[in-house]
């Protein structure tokens, strides 16, 4: 229920003015203050709607600036989802020469696949390739991210939205949000709009929970995306979805790439355990990384990620248990065997106790180290989920 707090924050700016407190110790962000508009411009134009301009003052109130850092080759394997996006998002952007007449840049992009695959990983890295600078949306999970390409003439957007903060408590304002999300996009455009979590948005119609302001929302969006794929504005909708069987059928149509994220291979497992470890020292060979991938065979990226997180702190772990420790020529101290030449006996605490914590050396991580921490270990995805996602791919995708 915590976006329906944030959604009772965002109203209140919307309505009175103010500022919006940040989630999890973020900046507060002052809201836009109200104006009275005028009913034409100098031009003799109408203004916009004024309901039209509070919600996306409300909307421009709240965000914040974070720079992603995933590189393409922080996304181990994927090799085919990598290609399209570049053809969809960086090479139009780049070369807008090469996208004339019939060839046009894919507009409609659906990521599915079990959890914890990297899916909003690729978006990150989609931002990073292009030397970008991401705006997260602290109340509506909804995100502007300007993305710098060689210079201030070619600029690419991307607004990212959780699919629950677009249902709102309020009847038609989730509806009004769909619209205006979609307006910012291509007046912004170049332009990406990623949608996480789509089934929770866009189930099949006719499910006896499906209130009418679903249903809105979700002819919204069918109406906004047919939009996106017959004008020129350059919008990208990009979603990501753990149960693609979920979502309705014409939703589903709307997406021209429909692209599986697997779990990594034998190659993408090993990758990922050395861009976790990243410059933590180890001891580990490239046997021992190829004999690790081989015994996480159905682990997802997520899954060794936790399993590297728990392996870091086996150090730290090490060290608190040690009897014994050894000084070195240069002042510092590391836990070793009591037989080993020079071994003393004392504790952490002890060297604590004589100003010495400082001097204290951590291990580096071991082989062992991984061993421990896998033999306690599972994978969190289910040959039954494999399946599924394997069978829809057949019928509806492709493989990434």
């Amino acid at each position: 229920m915590g976006y329906l707090r944030r959604a009772e924050e965002i109203r209140a700016v919307l309505d009175n003015g103010g500022s919006v407190p940040a989630p999890n110790g973020g900046v507060s962000v002052a809201a836009q203050p109200k104006t009275s508009p005028k009913p034409k411009d100098g031009g003799g134009k109408d203004k916009e709607d004024p309901e039209q301009a509070k919600l996306k003052a409300g909307l421009d109130s709240i965000i914040i600036r974070e720079k992603p850092n995933v590189k393409w080759s922080d996304v181990a394997g994927l090799e085919n989802a990598k290609q399209a996006l570049q053809e969809a998002v960086i090479l139009p952007v780049k070369f807008p020469q090469f996208f004339t007449g019939k060839r046009k840049p894919w507009r409609a992009f659906l990521l599915y696949g079990p959890p914890g695959t990297g899916k909003s990983y690729l978006a990150k890295a989609v931002a990073t390739e292009a030397d970008s600078t991401f705006f997260k949306n602290l109340c509506l999970s909804c995100s502007l991210l300007p993305i710098k390409v060689f210079d201030n003439s070619h600029m690419l957007s991307l607004c990212s939205v959780s699919s629950s903060d677009l249902v709102s408590k309020w009847m038609g304002e989730s509806e009004k949000l769909v619209s205006n999300l979609f307006q910012m996009a291509r007046d912004s455009a170049p332009s990406i709009i990623f949608i996480d979590e789509i089934d929770s948005l866009c189930g099949q119609r006719g499910e006896g929970n499906e209130s009418e302001a679903s249903r809105r929302i979700k002819t919204g969006l069918l109406v906004q995306m047919q939009g996106v794929g017959s004008d020129d504005h350059k919008v990208l909708v990009l979603a990501a979805t753990n149960t693609p069987y979920a979502l309705d059928q014409a939703i589903r149509r709307r997406f021209d790439k429909r692209i599986y994220i697997p779990l990594p291979d034998l190659k993408a497992r090993q990758h990922m355990f050395k861009v976790h470890l990243g410059d933590t020292p180890h001891n580990l060979t490239e046997s021992d990384f190829e004999k690790l991938a081989q015994k996480t065979e159905g682990f997802s990226g997520s899954d060794i990620s936790v399993c590297v997180k728990d392996v870091l702190f086996e150090p730290v772990r090490k060290i608190q248990d040690a009897e014994y420790f050894m000084e070195s020529s240069d002042g510092m101290w590391a836990p070793c065997e009591p037989e080993q030449r020079g071994a003393i006996k004392i504790t952490l605490q002890e060297l604590d106790a004589q100003e010495l914590a400082s001097k204290v050396l951590l291990p580096p991580i071991t082989r062992a180290d991984f061993d421990k921490v896998l033999a306690r270990q599972k994978p969190t995805v289910s040959k039954a989920d494999l399946e599924v996602h394997e069978r829809f791919t057949k019928e509806f995708g492709e493989e990434g």
